[in-house]
């Protein structure tokens, strides 16, 4: 069975650790490759080669270092179904979302081409008699980034493309749940040509963080995962003088007004709570239903549930695959469990299905549980698997009440025709991300995207101009010729 390799200073080199973790396909659960829990001197290794490489990188010519990025997004075209095809044998995608995934990865990289006016400074003459003051971008040195195993091509592409473009040294520690996309990524990376040390892959699990956390010579770290492990990196990472953004977990609630198109909006549910198995920081968790509309959206809900396809992603007719892991799903399951146990109604039963040419595989159908109340585990903890849960709530305010009360404040969505009760929510829901008739409110890669609360802790956000100002310092330069 192939052991990945990492890839340090320009070259694919075998890690010399002897520990390995299987990299398995959650819907046949072949196991595809392994993957090396790489040792503390390997990591210092890629620190030091991107170290070394900064000086003449950070010398390189703005408009030059855009070209890579250029290139790498041809190459990311050219190769736009195998990267996606790859995502779906990790991570248990479809392919239609994985083909989403491969396609704001590229979006990521054609954003940051734009680097030579994204990084401008600015300045003013004559702030006193005869003197000028100018404020430019300057990179820092080696960045890193630790992504989460549910879009393993598309996050670390949240952050390398601008670190990179900035004039900055990167090293992506992929998940080691799914390695692969981030393999195939740094083969086309080797294509670019770029100069070596400027862009690291190294793979391992919680030692070679730690080690990228400790270590004097890594100025930053980018974080996506859950809460109680972003608040350990971001912690750590403080505590060793670094810079750190770490977007954390989420528990999204959907609200749905009476005035709201039911038609319309059953469908954009079902991409939100059943989309990647619910394995995204954006998918829905609680369905808030107001007034009259909650037992026709009830009905048309689960009864559209009930028809999703799941199975194998490669499979073109397939609505949704399985959910990451064995012990995930054993995760999800106890979920499903404590809410039969609190006393919600289990109007859908995922537990039931069957997936017969895979049988093995780690599925869970979709889940629809009722009489859901604030109070109940399934309503505040995050479930990460496609699990619903519908709140019947009075007005507006009992919504919006609800949405505050819980910690999390990735995501909130709401149903409307009412422009009054649209702009109400948005003005008042504390959450970085808002959608409005909106299931899924992922940014585009020129905005950043946002976070609030339990859901992120930092500063600056992934993507945009936060991205920008998390890689660069701002030098201010006063000057006075005589």
């Amino acid at each position: 069975m192939e052991v990945i390799k990492n890839y340090i200073n320009g070259q694919w080199v075998e890690s010399k650790s002897t520990e390995t973790l299987d990299v398995v396909n959650p819907a046949t659960t072949e196991v595809l490759a392994r993957v090396p829990l790489s040792t503390p001197s390997e990591v210092e290794t890629t620190i030091q080669a991107a170290k070394n490489a900064f000086q003449e990188w950070r010398e390189t010519p703005p408009l030059t270092r855009a070209r890579y990025m250029y290139t790498l997004k041809d190459l990311m075209e050219e190769h736009f179904e195998d990267l996606s095809r790859v995502i779906v044998e990790e991570a248990g995608k479809c392919i239609d979302e994985a083909r989403g995934e491969t396609r704001r990865a590229i979006e990521q990289v054609e954003v940051a081409a734009g680097i030579p006016s994204l990084m401008l400074g600015y300045g003013l003459e004559d702030i006193a008699l005869g003197i000028d003051e100018d404020c430019v971008r300057q990179p820092l040195g080696v960045f890193c980034m630790i992504p989460p195993f549910n879009f393993p091509l598309m996050v670390p592409l949240w952050f390398l493309p601008y670190a990179v473009a900035c004039g900055n040294t990167y090293i992506v520690k992929p998940s080691e749940q799914v390695p692969l996309s981030q393999r195939m990524l740094f083969q086309l990376m080797d294509e670019v040509d770029f100069p070596e040390g400027v862009i690291n892959l190294i793979n391992g699990a919680k030692g070679v963080v730690d080690t990228l956390l400790e270590s004097p010579d890594v100025r930053g770290v980018s974080f996506v995962g859950s809460t109680p492990v972003a608040k350990y990196i971001y912690q750590k990472a403080a505590e060793n003088g670094k810079r750190v953004q770490a977007q954390a977990g989420a528990k999204n609630f959907l609200v749905v007004m009476p005035d709201a198109d039911l038609d319309r909006t059953v469908a954009s549910l079902l991409t939100s709570f059943f989309g990647c198995a619910g394995e995204r920081c954006l998918s829905g968790a609680v369905l808030l239903a107001v007034g009259d509309v909650y037992e026709p959206l009830r009905d048309k809900f689960v009864e559209a549930s009930s028809r999703l396809n799941v199975g194998y992603g490669l499979d073109e007719a397939v609505q949704m695959g399985p959910v990451i892991s064995k012990r995930h799903m054993e995760r999800v399951l106890g979920y499903i469990e404590k809410g039969v146990e609190e006393g919600a109604k289990l109007l859908l039963d995922g537990r039931d299905i069957k997936v017969e040419a895979y049988p093995n595989g780690y599925f869970i159908g979709p889940t629809v549980f009722d009489e859901v109340s604030p109070e109940m585990t399934i309503a505040n903890d995050e479930i990460f698997g496609p699990v619903a849960s519908i709140v019947k709530v009075g007005d507006l305010d009992e919504a919006i009440d609800i949405i505050d009360a819980n910690p999390y404040g990735n995501a909130s969505s709401i149903y409307t025709s009412s422009g009054k009760s649209a702009r109400e929510f948005k003005y008042r829901v504390r959450c970085g991300n808002i959608g409005i008739n909106i299931g899924l409110v992922a940014p585009m890669a020129f905005f950043p995207f946002s976070g609030a609360r339990d859901s992120f802790f930092g500063d600056l956000h992934g993507q945009g101009t936060d991205a920008i100002d998390f890689f660069t310092e701002k030098k201010v330069v006063i000057s006075r010729w005589f």
